[in-house]
This record gives structure tokens, sequence and C-alpha cells, in this order.
């Protein structure tokens, strides 16, 4: 398989990357995240999804087998960002995945997503929950094999492989390793097209949790 992540050099995309190893591709903005990229045995392209065109990301997208949005403005930026990293560039991938032929469409999001912003919050959070609304709106309405991860509270903790995948879950935290090792397990399993699911950690072993959903 050859499977491209945007946002190749975010925590979650690195852990993905180890798990994929070859069969990775990680976009990267920077060309001084490439090495980073490629120690985990993932190849790495740089594109910067703000300014690249749709013929640039087609011709990464060529041949591919699915693509997973991984990316993310970060912590320190603005709400103009939010939007354009969260909210366009998932549109630009997506939008290039389905004129690419390529089907498999894996977005990460965030609990919170769907609904409005909850109070008390400052405007750069709420900027972030209405961009990966949206981001999530434009994606269902495609035509791909979408699937949209909202994982709990993220944490660098080592992962344990349990965790807690439905359509509906109590607020939580779950390690960024396991997110990883879900993702990739939807990746094979070609589970969950058309769900939307919430991710926090649980007692159910990855395979077990991304097999009841097929």
């Amino acid at each position: 398989m050859r499977i491209i992540i945007a946002g190749g050099h975010g925590k979650i995309a690195l852990r993905l990357e180890r798990l994929l190893g070859s069969a990775a591709v990680g976009l990267v903005r920077n060309p001084a995240h490439v090495s980073d990229v490629e120690a985990t045995g993932a190849r790495a392209v740089v594109c910067d999804l703000e300014r690249a065109s749709a013929e640039e990301l087609a011709a990464v997208l060529d041949g591919a087998d699915a693509a997973v949005f991984a990316a993310g403005a970060g912590p320190g930026s603005g709400v103009a960002r939010k939007d354009t990293v969260d909210r366009a560039a998932s549109a630009l991938l997506a939008d290039t995945a389905e004129r690419a032929g390529v089907r498999r469409f894996l977005q990460i999001s965030s609990m919170g997503a769907g609904k409005p912003p909850a109070g008390g919050r400052d405007e750069v959070w709420a900027a972030y929950i209405t961009a990966k609304t949206q981001a999530e709106v434009d994606l269902r309405g495609r035509d791909l094999d979408w699937t949209i991860v909202r994982p709990g509270g993220l944490t660098d903790d080592p992962g344990t492989g349990l965790v807690r995948l439905e359509p509906e879950v109590p607020r939580g935290t779950v390690p960024r390793d396991d997110v990883a090792a879900v993702l990739a397990e939807l990746l094979r399993e070609r589970a969950a097209v058309h769900r939307t699911l919430e991710l926090v950690s649980g007692d159910t072993p990855v395979a077990e949790a991304v097999a009841a959903l097929r």
C-alpha cells in the first residue's frame, strides 16, 4: 500500500509512519522535517498544503491507496490558521483525493467537533472546533470511503493498546500511540467507512475495537 499522510511531522503522524513504514508518505511543510519522517521508515515529500496547487498535490496522490489528514495549525497559531489548515487544507486534500480516485480517506478531528464551541473557551479554541466541524461536513459530502476519528485529550503516555472507539463516548484522554494504532488498523481492515467515531482509552484491544465496526 501507499498511504499519503498530511501533517507528516505531527506527533500522531510520526507514530503512524513508524507503524506503516515504507508504505507511508509524509507530507511536510518544512524541509528541515524530512529527516525526522525518513527516520520512521517512511518517505517524506515537501508540500505545504496552505500554498500547494491542486496540480502539485495531485502529483503526490497519484497511485496512492489512501490519504490521512493528520495536519493541524498547532499550538500558538491564531484564528486565521485554524481555518487555513484545519479546514481548508483538509478540504484540499479530500478534493484532490476525490479527483485522483484515492477513495480511502481518514480524517483526524477532535472531540467537541460537530457541536457549537463550548462556552468559556477563548476565540482560538472556538475557531479550532469550528474549523474541525466544517472539515467534517465537507468530507461527508464527498464521494470517498471516509472515516472521521475524534480523539479525546491527547497524551504522550506510552500506548496501552486498549481503547474505546464508538460513535459517542464519555470525555477522556488517549495516548497518541493508541490513536496511531487505531488509524493503522482502520487502514488495514478498511473498516468503519462513512462512520464518525470518538476515541479514548478503554479496555478493548485495538484490533477488536476496529473489528466490531465492520
